[in-house]
């Protein structure tokens, strides 16, 4: 039997965790991880700035996506809003996670 599970406060219930990020001056590759529920998924995401805008693109490994369907959640909208909070920088990031400047 499947879960429902009311979407309307989804992005309240999602907590987004950066473990590591590197980068330069255009693009940066973002490590991390996000709770839902007291479930942990890992994700990883290339962020891109300036040229074009800011934009996010996320990748969840298979059995993330399998767990969250499993669980209820529609992944798609999972992803969207971890690309909203990781655009707005509602995130936390872990002690230890590394981020060099880029070079003008």
């Amino acid at each position: 039997m499947k879960k429902e599970v009311d979407d309307s406060k989804l992005s309240k219930k999602i907590v987004v965790y950066v473990s590591n990020s590197t980068g330069g001056q255009f693009a940066s590759k973002i490590i991390g991880y996000f709770v839902i529920d007291d479930m942990k998924f890992r994700f990883i995401a290339l962020a891109f700035g300036r040229i074009g805008g800011h934009n996010i693109n996320l990748q969840l490994p298979k059995t993330s996506v399998n767990n969250l369907k499993k669980n209820g959640y529609d992944p798609e909208l999972v992803q969207l809003e971890i690309q909203q909070k990781l655009l707005d920088g509602d995130i936390i990031i872990l002690n230890g996670s590394r981020s060099p400047l880029p070079a003008d």
